[in-house]
């Protein structure tokens, strides 16, 4: 598993990590049923602290992207319940295209950015 995190931009760092896994996840890099490294070994291996570590993983679990075993640590397994990730992306959406109007972004280019992106992820 490849993290990018970029230690200047003003994203914290907690969830840029996040993002990485969840787009891991989106593009098959990483699969349902995988173990990710323990929260000391990932954080030895990209230079930041474990607590950044284990706040990333605390807020995946959170939302349903991952579990935590006491042997075999972090696992990806994927929420199920369809329609509380609709509920919840729908409140995310919601921002962003407020955010699309005030910026003057068509509903067009809105499509076609969703258009694009799914394409990334072969959908």
């Amino acid at each position: 598993m490849i993290i990018k995190i970029d230690f200047q931009s003003e994203e914290a760092l907690y969830i840029q990590l996040r993002n990485q896994i969840i787009l891991g996840v989106a593009t098959c890099m990483i699969q349902e049923g995988d173990a990710l490294p323990s929260v000391r070994q990932l954080a030895e291996d990209i230079g930041i602290n474990m607590h950044t570590v284990n706040k990333a993983y605390a807020l995946l679990r959170q939302e349903g992207i991952l579990t935590i075993d006491r042997r075999r640590g972090a696992i990806i397994a994927l929420d199920r319940d369809k329609i509380q990730a609709k509920a919840e992306m729908k409140q995310q959406l919601r921002v962003l295209l407020a955010k699309a109007c005030c910026k003057n972004i068509s509903c067009q280019e809105v499509h076609d950015m969703v258009d694009e992106i799914y394409e990334e992820y072969g959908l």
